[in-house]
């Protein structure tokens, strides 16, 4: 019985540990997604009168795409922390998180796809426009 006590204790301070690197990571995600999307509108700003095809969408799908994959972190670091005290308690409020965590997650993803699409409607309109002054 020992040995499983010292298994149980290896195992709950392992667990803490890869939540604690799952969220650490969700954090650098969104730090490193801040840091791209600042660049991203230093660069537009610079290039304003030579490439004002720049909009505030890019600046979205940019960080949008950071936030999604620092929501799935967040949730992983949920789920590892969820098998050590699997109690209906913590079972709940696993299950309360992933559904919120899930819908953030699917709609984040539907305006990144529709901001995506937009984008690339807007370059192929400017692309004929490009093609008429020839």
């Amino acid at each position: 019985m020992e040995f499983l006590a010292t298994l149980e204790t290896g195992l709950i301070s392992a667990v803490a540990i890869i939540k604690f690197c799952l969220e650490s990571l969700s954090i650098a995600c969104v730090v490193i997604g801040l840091i791209k999307t600042l660049q991203l509108a230093w660069q537009s700003n610079r290039h304003r009168r030579s490439h004002p095809s720049f909009s505030f969408n890019q600046f979205r799908i940019r960080f949008g795409t950071w936030l999604s994959l620092a929501l799935e972190f967040q949730l992983g670091g949920d789920i590892v922390a969820t098998t050590v005290t699997p109690t209906i308690e913590a079972l709940a409020k696993l299950a309360l998180i992933a559904i919120i965590r899930t819908f953030l997650n699917y709609f984040l993803s539907q305006e990144l796809e529709t901001e995506l699409a937009l984008e690339k409607e807007r370059s192929q309109l400017t692309a004929q426009d490009n093609l008429r002054d020839f």
